[in-house]
């Protein structure tokens, strides 16, 4: 047998094994498709600081590539409510004026996660943990249904964490803020006397009097998408 032959056939075992290691490890796949169900809530004008406040329900998609076991990019779509009080918000309007608003919103966006222990429920040779905490940011659009419409990007920034049921299946939850750029996704009505686009006649910016929404979702995904061996040269 030649040199040449018997590093083949070496290679062709090391190449084997890797293989069937692949195919036992379940949860080795690129992507996860599934759905969220939770709460959203609006913080702005007419709530200023109190969590949950007037609390909508919200459902949704989502889709996430694994990069690696740290890694992970992830794209959802979502619908949901909010709604807001003056009368419930603490703070003094001029005139004493008082407003309401409710609204059903939509969102497309995709997130960078980071998660803080390598994912999964094998690899325990690399510290694996089929459960793991993780933050995430990113970018999105958001729009608003009313008779004044509405619509902006919005820049997530959250923490979640996620639990490997079994094989293929997910469950996670996590909880987000996401910042808009404008002052007017409490404004629902046109031609109104008093609003809540700068009620205070002080006009909003980019850095400042921007109003913001908060989801707190449960999520259940399924991996797909098997990676094949590296020894094969083909990801």
């Amino acid at each position: 047998m030649t040199k040449r032959n018997t590093l083949f056939i070496i290679f062709s075992i090391i190449c084997f094994v890797s293989l069937s290691d692949e195919l036992k490890a379940q949860d080795n796949y690129k992507y996860e498709i599934g759905g969220m169900l939770g709460t959203s809530f609006y913080m702005g004008d007419a709530n200023k600081t109190k969590l949950y406040q007037d609390p909508g329900l919200s459902v949704g998609a989502v889709f996430r590539y694994n990069v690696d076991l740290r890694w992970a990019v992830k794209s959802n779509f979502v619908i949901g409510k909010v709604s807001g009080d003056t009368r419930n918000s603490g703070n003094k309007f001029p005139l004493d004026q008082n407003t309401s608003f409710s609204r059903m919103f939509y969102e497309l966006g995709s997130q960078i996660e980071f998660n803080f222990f390598n994912y999964s429920d094998q690899f325990g040779y690399l510290g694996a943990k089929r459960i793991s905490p993780y933050l995430f940011t990113g970018l999105g659009l958001t729009a608003g249904s009313g008779e004044k419409k509405f619509f902006d990007a919005n820049i997530p920034i959250g923490i979640g964490v996620k639990y490997k049921i079994k094989d293929r299946l997910n469950l996670g939850f996590e909880f987000s803020f996401r910042r808009l750029f404008s002052d007017s996704f409490d404004v629902t009505k046109k031609g109104v006397d008093f609003n809540l686009d700068a009620p205070y006649n002080i006009k909003g910016g980019i850095f400042k009097n921007t109003d913001w929404y908060s989801l707190t979702m449960i999520t259940l995904t399924w991996d797909f998408g098997a990676r094949i061996c590296p020894c094969l040269n083909i990801d």
